[in-house]
């Protein structure tokens, strides 16, 4: 039988919307953008692992390359990467956590900050060199460009993720609570 029924393809459906949603509403500093998106993504991983919690990232984000008024460009399969990234870190540190014993990783407050704040980094850094690139590619890059505020974008990227697991953890407890997530 085929992993992804209608139950799943509707959970990947709404976290996407929620996803869209969420980073709709943003605060502009700069070139840096703060955003609630990846709350739906660091939820997904949590309740179901990394497939879905990518699914949800690569369909939300898409979503939102269309409605934010970028369209479809030659970089645009690029930006999808680093939101994805994150659901893969967060969702194969909550399967590593869930097989090493008995517990959840939003069930260990340190465990789930320090997985949420690893993937925040890695999705900093793997959005940044798409900025390169993109930069590259449109004729546009410069290194006070791509590197000007990276280390601003790092440390909020870290604030911005334990804001994030601060409200992913309970929220995830809940919804497992009701019946969702896997067993």
């Amino acid at each position: 039988m085929s992993k992804f029924h209608v139950r799943t393809i509707c959970r990947i459906g709404v976290m996407a919307a929620l996803y869209v949603l969420l980073n709709m509403v943003s605060i502009k500093a700069g070139n840096l953008r703060i955003t609630f998106a990846s709350l739906p993504v660091v939820t997904a991983a949590l309740l179901f692992g990394p497939l879905e919690a990518v699914l949800v990232a690569l369909v939300g984000e898409f979503l939102n390359q269309l409605l934010g008024g970028y369209g479809i460009t030659a970089t645009t399969a690029l930006w999808l990467v680093p939101p994805a990234l994150r659901g893969l870190a967060v969702g194969f540190g909550a399967d590593v956590f869930s097989r090493r014993g008995t517990q959840t990783l939003e069930s260990c407050p340190a465990a789930c900050y320090g997985v949420c704040v690893a993937a925040a980094l890695l999705t900093t850094v793997s959005n940044t060199l798409v900025i390169a690139v993109d930069g590259l590619v449109y004729g546009y890059y410069t290194p006070a460009l791509v590197l000007g505020d990276f280390a601003w974008r790092l440390v909020s990227g870290m604030v911005i993720a334990v804001v994030i697991a601060t409200v992913a953890m309970p929220l995830t407890g809940l919804l497992r609570r009701q019946g969702l997530g896997r067993a």
